[in-house]
This record gives structure tokens, sequence and C-alpha cells, in this order.
């Protein structure tokens, strides 16, 4: 979940719960009734704020577990063809170092 969709969910969210209670104020009933649905859409508006946000918890830790496996693999493919490169270079430059041996030895002669 981005940034922005956090933000519109709590947008929404704060809404309906604001919504809710004006529409509870509004009802013909007594005040205790009246503040124990208020207390009531208050509450369930908290479980499932809580919920959203523990949903979204488990989403981006998924996500950047996921993001950081998948580096993990594209670091090791990318050692791994590091090195086979690090053996050709190598291997050529101790095919160089001998050419040069022959020729000095050559040279000596």
């Amino acid at each position: 979940m981005t940034n922005d969709s956090g933000n519109v969910l709590l947008a929404l969210l704060t809404g309906a719960a604001i919504g809710a209670g004006i529409g509870i104020l509004y009802a013909p009933d007594k005040g205790s009734e009246t503040r124990h649905k208020i207390k009531q859409k208050v509450d369930d508006t908290t479980h499932d704020l809580a919920d959203r946000i523990s949903h979204a918890k488990e989403e981006l830790t998924k996500s950047a577990n996921e993001k950081k496996d998948a580096f993990d693999r594209k670091l090791d493919e990318a050692i791994s063809t590091m090195s086979y490169k690090a053996d050709d270079i190598i291997e050529k430059l101790e095919r160089k170092l001998e050419d040069l041996k022959n020729k000095n030895a050559q040279l000596q002669k």
C-alpha cells in the first residue's frame, strides 16, 4: 500500500466516523442511548482501522522481504558473474606473463 493509498483510506474512515457520529446525534434517542451508539461506532471504527493498519503493515513487511530477497539474488548473480570475469582476466594475465617470460628468455640467449 502506498502512502497516498494510506492517506485516502484514513480520510475515508475518518469521514465515515464523523458522518456516523453526526447521524447518531440527530437521531431521536435518549442521551444515554446516543452516547452508547457513539461509543459503539467509535469502537467499531477503531477496531476496523486497527485491522486495516495491521493488514497494511503485513503487506509492507511482505513486500519489503520480497524486495530484499530479490536484491540478494541479484547481488549473488552479480558477484558470481564478476568472479567468472575475474577468473578470465587472471587467466589472460597469466598467459600474457608466460608469453613475456618466453620472449625474455629468447632475448637472453
